[in-house]
C-alpha cells in the first residue's frame, strides 16, 4: 500500500506507472503498466551469450533516461509541499525496462525510502534495496544503527546521491560487460568489524551479504579508473564523479549526472536515441534466438526473445 501510494507522486514518461493493487488467492499484487520489451539484465546477459558488449552509447543512453527518472523522483513533495526525499534503493539492472520501442523506464519502488506521512519504519536489523549496488553511506548507516534510532537514512542525512552512486554501478557494468565487484583481487580475507553478521538483506544474495558489503566499502577510485581504462574517454570523468565513496564528492543531483551523459552523446558523430536502442535491443535479441542454448536463459525473463528470426521484426512494434 505505501508502494502505491508513493506512486501517485511519480508520474513521470521515465518511471514506470502503478496503477494499484488487486488481491488474487488472499495474496496482493501490484498492478502496473506493461511495456513491451526486457528488463536491462536481461540483454545484458543475452548480450553476453552472443559475445557482444553493449555499446557505449546505449550504456549512456540507458544511464541518462534513468538519471532523468531519479532526478524527478528526488524532487518530489507531497500534497503539503513538503519535501518527500525519496531515495530508489534499488536502482539495479532488474529494475530498469527497456521498451522494443526503444524507451526506458525505472520500475519498482516498493524498496523506496520517503517521508511519506505514516510511512512505516524499516525493522531494525534489515537491509532495503539492492546490496549489490547500494552506497556505502547506506551500508554504513544501517550497521551502525541500533533499535533505539530512528530511521538511519533520515539521522545520517542521507539523500538521492545514493542512487547516484548505484547508476554509475549500473552504467560501469553496462559498460564493460560484467559486475564490477566480481574480480577475486576485490574478496577481502575477513568480512569488516563495522558490518554486523546479524544484519539481514531484504532480498537474498548470491554471496553473503557481509562479503558483498565489505566489497562495496572498499571499492575505491582507482578501481574505477583500471575497469574503466578501455572505454571512450569521455566516459571516464562520468563514472568516477558518480561513483565516489564521499557522497559529497559526487554529483550534486541526478539532473547534473544526467546532463553529462547527454553532453556526450550529442558529442558523438552519429545521433543515438530511441531509435538506436530499439535497433540495438532488436539486434542482440536476435542474435541470441539464433542459438540453441537458450535452455541457459530462460530463468532471466520468458517471452522476451522471438520464436525465429523472422518473428523478430514484430519486436520493434
Amino acid at each position: 500500500m505505501e508502494e502505491v501510494e508513493l506512486a501517485k507522486h511519480l508520474q513521470h514518461p521515465n518511471i514506470a506507472a502503478v496503477h494499484g493493487f488487486a488481491v488474487h488467492d488472499e495474496a496482493p499484487y501490484i498492478v502496473m503498466e506493461h511495456m513491451r520489451g526486457c528488463y536491462l539484465l536481461t540483454v545484458m546477459d543475452y548480450a553476453l551469450l552472443v559475445g557482444r558488449k553493449l555499446s557505449p552509447p546505449f550504456a549512456a543512453y540507458v544511464a541518462a533516461e534513468v538519471a532523468n527518472a531519479l532526478d524527478y523522483a528526488h524532487r518530489r513533495n507531497d500534497e503539503e509541499g513538503r519535501p518527500l526525499n525519496i531515495i530508489h534503493r534499488a536502482v539495479g539492472p532488474l529494475r530498469i525496462r527497456l521498451g522494443f520501442n526503444g524507451r526506458v523506464k525505472l520500475a519498482n519502488f516498493g524498496a523506496a525510502y520517503s517521508e511519506l506521512r505514516e510511512r512505516l519504519r524499516t525493522p531494525h536489523g534489515l537491509l532495503r534495496g539492492d546490496p549489490a549496488y547500494l552506497a556505502p553511506e547506506i551500508l554504513r548507516a544501517v550497521a551502525e544503527s541500533d533499535a533505539s534510532q530512528a530511521d538511519p537514512l533520515k539521522a545520517k542525512g542521507i539523500d538521492g546521491r545514493a542512487d547516484i552512486f548505484s547508476l554509475g554501478l549500473v552504467l560501469l557494468e553496462m559498460l564493460i560487460a560484467e559486475y564490477p565487484l566480481d574480480p577475486l583481487e576485490t574478496l577481502p580475507p575477513a568480512a569488516p568489524s563495522v558490518f554486523p553478521p546479524s544484519i539481514q538483506a531484504e532480498r537474498t544474495t548470491a554471496i553473503k551479504l557481509e562479503v558483498l558489503a565489505n566489497r562495496l566499502l572498499r571499492f575505491h577510485p582507482s578501481d574505477v579508473e583500471s575497469a574503466a581504462e578501455k572505454l571512450p574517454a569521455p566516459l571516464w570523468p562520468i563514472l568516477l564523479r558518480a561513483l565516489q565513496p564521499d557522497p559529497a564528492a559526487r554529483y550534486k543531483s541526478a539532473a547534473e549526472m544526467r546532463d553529462k551523459l547527454r553532453a556526450y552523446l550529442n558529442s558523438l558523430q552519429r545521433p543515438f536515441g530511441a531509435e538506436e536502442i530499439a535497433a540495438e535491443l532488436k539486434s542482440i535479441l536476435e542474435a541470441a534466438a539464433r542459438l540453441k542454448r537458450l535452455a541457459t536463459t530462460n530463468t532471466i525473463e520468458r517471452g522476451v526473445l522471438p520464436m525465429a528470426a523472422e518473428d523478430a521484426a514484430d519486436t520493434d512494434q
